[in-house]
């Protein structure tokens, strides 16, 4: 098995694009006629926001969009009509202010048993190579980095790469390892970039290969299902397709390096939201330079 491009992987990849459905639930008809619906300053939207951090839902990411005055809240498959009436009422006089949509699928971060980095009875997808003076690394996701400290090539952890010197999750979702075997490779060719709403990117993961498609918004705040306090804020939201074990893996628009990926819903046969953390905060984060 070799690390090509920045991410360890053992398949062809295969290039498809992936289409979010959502079904709207929070959206106000108005009679013909009527007065257009009111725009929201963003005092307001900040109020709202907050409000939707407190409400305690799992399951659900938002951010505001001042475009449409709105803050749009994205809900998974386990969010309840119980739970969209909390969101709701967390809100309260300004509960007009929300769009919420339903996405197929659970919103979670993208952890699976199988192959890739190997650490401890999980595996992940390795995101962007990097170095610091003479010492190299590779970033992947802090979710990852959390439940290993040691990582491998293989599932049978017989050949090291090597150990997990930091990582953030939750809050932010990004992890630093660092190689201590000296006969792996570590190629480069990226350079840091900030992603931006409308941009074609591309995602490469261990579980689905390489799939493509838009980012849709930015400064995601996400709270994942079935993870008491994994709440993660700051993402890129992009109807590129992920599954299970493609956590970790990068994000990118030709040589330009923009994200890891952090979690997401639905799959790579019927589409879904995938969620990254921003590359430039995790390489600033441990002052390390992109290969």
């Amino acid at each position: 098995m070799r690390i090509i491009h920045g991410t360890l992987r053992s398949r062809t990849p295969r290039l498809v694009v992936a289409v979010v459905s959502a079904v709207t639930l929070g959206l106000y008809a108005l009679p013909a006629g009527a007065a257009a619906a009111p725009r929201y300053g963003a005092d307001t939207l900040a109020a709202v926001s907050a409000a939707v951090d407190r409400s305690g839902v799992d399951g659900i990411s938002w951010y505001t969009a001042p475009d449409s005055g709105r803050v749009v809240v994205e809900v998974d498959s386990t969010v309840s009509t119980a739970e969209i009436a909390t969101l709701k009422r967390a809100v309260g006089a300004h509960a007009g202010a929300l769009r919420i949509t339903r996405t197929a699928g659970v919103i979670s971060p993208l952890l699976s048993a199988g192959d890739a980095i190997y650490g401890g009875n999980y595996r992940c997808s390795l995101g962007f190579n990097a170095v610091s003076g003479s010492t190299y690394y590779f970033l992947t996701a802090g979710h990852c980095g959390s439940l290993a400290s040691t990582w491998y090539t293989n599932s049978g952890h017989t050949t090291l790469i090597g150990p997990t010197v930091g990582y953030s999750f939750p809050g932010d979702d990004y992890a630093l390892v660092r190689y201590d075997n000296t006969s792996l490779s570590h190629p480069g060719g990226y350079t840091l970039a900030d992603a931006y709403v409308g941009e074609s990117v591309t995602r490469d993961g261990s579980t689905t290969g390489v799939h493509s498609g838009k980012v849709t918004a930015l400064n995601v705040s996400v709270r994942y299902s079935g993870h008491p306090g994994g709440r993660v804020s700051g993402l890129i939201q992009t109807t590129v397709c992920a599954e299970g074990g493609d956590s970790g893996g990068p994000l990118y628009d030709g040589s330009k390096a923009l994200g890891l990926t952090s979690g997401g819903s639905g799959d790579c046969s019927s589409g879904g939201t995938t969620y990254f953390q921003p590359v430039r905060e995790a390489a600033n984060a441990y002052n390390v330079s992109l290969l």
